[in-house]
């Protein structure tokens, strides 16, 4: 049975957090292999993380790097990992247990199972529970430092957004799956580390073409991002995800296709096109309604709510104009003047007791009377119509979209000068 222990939450961080450290219960602690700033990162926790890299890719386990360069890859990202949870810490960023436990539920269902089973398979893969609720926390703090960092660094206009949506014009949207292999560059790097950064790319990509490592083989072995241990995967994007150096190119290509090298300002980078699938446009049902709600309370029992009810549904019945009525009696407040419009509205925007009701309806039909956790409720339904929504989720998407580029571009410069600030005294053995 394969292992869920580590990538369960975000696969990368999990996977890479220091403080998971069933194996050093059980071994002895042999040394520190890095310093960072006040703490210090400890062989037995190296080499648990690097045991679950090698776990994760067992079935391409002759494509690994040797293990003394994995080592540095994983060490790399804990060191990473390690400098964002003081960030956090030092900035009053906390975790309380309800956003930590709710984040385990998460994990749990998005891996069909309950809380306690995911403490079972947690415990049956040798870690303590309590070190993986540890490891959840950090990973929370390290998302909320990120959130914090983008909130006051980014920023989508209106008018980027209209300019991004004017160079798609009516074409369809489409998406991209991408992989990449990063050959990082430093600040102000000298002409002897472009050329040696140049050979390396150049010598990866003539790897690739002659066959003799697949892409996420070779982003494994060779990259220097912070994806490189899933293969180099960055997922699906849009253009406007994708950095204008790259953006051209990539509309040509075909999945499976990769790029000649290109330099970016990380540094020389290769892009496979995986897959590309287009968006059509969207038909939504929405429904046109109006409603009474008679409320319960210290004063209104929910018998005494429901008689209320039944007896306004009896005058409708016998002739009574509802909207009327709903002026008169509706204790909702946001629709009560408008005599019970809902307005347009897709199934589920009033909660799931209205859509149950509205699904069961007609066009023109009073429902009976039916309670939710607001009090007992009155619907009449008065129409439907299918409506292309396309457009506005279109420009909602592009809005995301440029948001997650900028927010990628901020957080990789975030991260490195998090990383250069850091006092890091490395002493792996060469």
């Amino acid at each position: 049975m394969k292992s869920i222990a580590f990538p369960l939450f975000l696969a990368a961080a999990l996977l890479l957090v220091p403080e998971l450290k069933a194996q050093s219960m059980t071994q002895p602690i042999d040394g520190i292999v890095a310093v960072v700033d006040e703490s210090v990162i400890l062989r037995s926790e190296l080499d648990t993380a690097v045991g679950n890299v090698m776990a994760q890719n067992a079935a391409r386990a002759d494509q690994l790097p040797p293990r003394s360069v994995l080592e540095r890859q994983v060490l790399e990202q804990m060191i990473v990992m390690r400098v964002q949870v003081d960030r956090a810490t030092e900035m009053g960023i906390r975790i309380n247990d309800a956003q930590l436990e709710q984040a385990i539920a998460s994990v749990a269902q998005g891996n069909s199972m309950n809380p306690a089973q995911l403490r079972q398979r947690v415990e049956a893969d040798g870690l303590s529970w309590e070190e993986f609720r540890s490891s959840m926390r950090e990973e929370l703090l390290v998302q909320q430092l990120h959130q914090r960092m983008m909130r006051s660094r980014v920023a989508v206009s209106e008018s980027e957004v209209d300019m991004a949506l004017s160079t798609l014009g009516d074409e369809p949207s489409v998406l991209y799956r991408l992989a990449n292999i990063l050959v990082a560059l430093p600040e102000g790097a000298t002409p002897e580390q472009i050329e040696l950064a140049q050979t390396k790319v150049n010598g990866v990509k003539a790897l690739l073409d002659r066959g003799e490592l697949d892409f996420a083989s070779a982003a494994i072995r060779y990259s220097d991002a912070g994806n490189a241990l899933q293969g180099g995967d960055l997922e699906w994007r849009s253009l406007d995800e994708i950095p204008t150096v790259f953006a051209s190119m990539v509309r040509e290509m075909a999945p499976g296709d990769i790029s000649e090298p290109v330099r970016g300002p990380s540094g020389f980078q290769l892009i496979q096109l995986t897959d590309r699938r287009s968006q059509d446009g969207q038909m939504v049902t929405e429904y046109r309604a109006r409603g009474i709600v008679v409320r319960k309370s210290e004063l209104v029992t929910s018998a005494q709510a429901q008689r209320r009810v039944e007896e306004l549904r009896s005058r409708i019945e016998a002739g009574e104009d509802f909207a009327t009525l709903a002026r008169e009696h509706s204790d909702d407040t946001t629709n009560r003047a408008q005599g019970g419009d809902m307005g347009w509205f897709q199934l589920n925007d009033w909660g799931s007791g209205v859509a149950a009701q509205i699904q069961q309806l007609s066009d023109g039909q009073l429902s009976q009377p039916f309670e939710t956790e607001f009090g007992w409720h009155l619907i009449k339904r008065e129409d439907s119509r299918q409506t292309d929504v396309s457009d506005a989720n279109r420009r909602n998407q592009m809005r995301e979209m440029i948001g997650r580029r900028k927010s990628e571009e901020e957080l990789e410069r975030f991260v490195r000068q998090l990383r250069s600030e850091a006092y890091v005294d490395i002493r792996l053995e060469s």
